[in-house]
């Protein structure tokens, strides 16, 4: 693994501060980010979870900046590795992506080139960063396909996307962000579009490899179940901001803001009895484009007074690194319910 001498001892691979992206390309402006503020470390994964529309996806494209340049506001502060992202030349963020920061992404059928085969992106991906021939890069695809599990790696390699399974595609769809050596991992909701037996076999894959590379990483998920998986922190995002992180341990066990509540109340659980309905956040997110001046989540929240919908909470700190923006924390904590027990056992020592 190279390390990048931008990056300064103890400085984390990533750092967001006050970050705020706007869409303009509709009637009104859409505020998708608001003043989110997150640390990265070197060989540390952290899961933004959320329901759709968060701004989960949003905040991890910013920082390969993927949004259309002139329909796009982007404010705050963006450093990956040591480098001003949102300062950089077009030249280079070719260089910086994929060979700095690599992401993998929610449906490879879309992101792999349905022209070429599997092997030639990957091979062009690594000539294109490492200067190797194409001999080299060939056997640099071949040790990937092999590392990530694609059985026949040699045959696979020489297929084109449509040829190969889902599973298989999202194995090669890790390979090709692997390949050029990157320090920091994003990954968009990856096991999403597979079934059960496969999502599972693609987490604890994602897991290995991050840990055995030592890279940093994002993972976006709606599901907490898989954020257990594989994270050691987690943020949780509603409208556009970070309202509750922590580790998971304190998150899962402890969770202080209400909508985190609710997502784990959501979640199937191993004690259901058969028949038992899930639970259910009412309501719907707010507009993008027409936020509240308070809390977002007030009008969904079964905490929420006069003071909640006039201004944007503070945010309280309980345990070092675990933060909400609540000021009904206190209150919130108590509705943590029975249901959280199955996802207090998957983090139990």
């Amino acid at each position: 693994m190279t390390t990048d001498t931008n990056l300064q001892s103890g400085e984390p691979m990533v750092r967001l501060r006050d970050l705020s992206v706007v869409f303009t390309g509709g009637r009104k402006p859409v505020q998708a980010v608001s003043g989110v503020s997150l640390d990265v470390q070197r060989g540390e994964t952290v899961a933004l979870i959320g329901e759709s529309g968060s701004g989960k996806s949003v905040t991890m494209r910013t920082l390969l900046r993927l949004h259309p340049e002139r329909r796009t506001r982007i404010g705050g502060e963006v450093t990956v590795a040591g480098r001003n992202v949102l300062a950089m030349s077009g030249r280079e963020l070719a260089d910086f992506r994929g060979k700095v920061a690599s992401m993998i992404f929610q449906e490879p059928l879309l992101a792999l080139d349905p022209v070429y085969t599997v092997g030639a992106q990957i091979v062009e991906s690594v000539q294109r960063h490492e200067k190797l021939d194409k001999a080299a890069a060939h056997q640099r695809a071949l040790e990937l396909f092999e590392r990530v599990r694609i059985p026949s790696p040699e045959r696979r390699l020489a297929a084109y996307p449509h040829e190969m399974s889902g599973g298989m595609r999202q194995r090669a769809m890790i390979a090709l962000a692997l390949a050029c050596r990157p320090q920091l991992l994003l990954a968009d909701e990856p096991t999403t579009a597979l079934d059960a037996t496969v999502q599972i076999q693609i987490l604890l894959l994602l897991r290995e490899l991050q840990r055995d590379l030592g890279l940093a990483s994002i993972f976006v998920t709606h599901d907490i179940g898989a954020a257990v998986e594989v994270a050691d922190r987690i943020a949780v995002m509603y409208a556009g901001r970070i309202v509750e992180e922590g580790t998971v341990r304190e998150l899962i066990r402890n969770p202080r803001h209400p909508y985190t509540i609710a997502l784990l109340k959501s979640r199937a659980h191993g004690s259901m009895s058969r028949g038992t309905p899930l639970e259910t956040i009412p309501g719907s997110p707010p507009d993008l484009a027409a936020l509240p001046p308070g809390c977002s989540f007030a009008a969904r929240c079964p905490l929420a007074t006069d003071a909640c919908r006039a201004a944007q909470p503070t945010v309280a700190e309980f345990e070092p690194g675990h933060r909400a923006r609540c000021i009904r924390t206190d209150d919130a904590a108590a509705l943590a319910p029975p249901t959280t027990t199955h996802a207090r056992d998957a983090v139990a020592a």
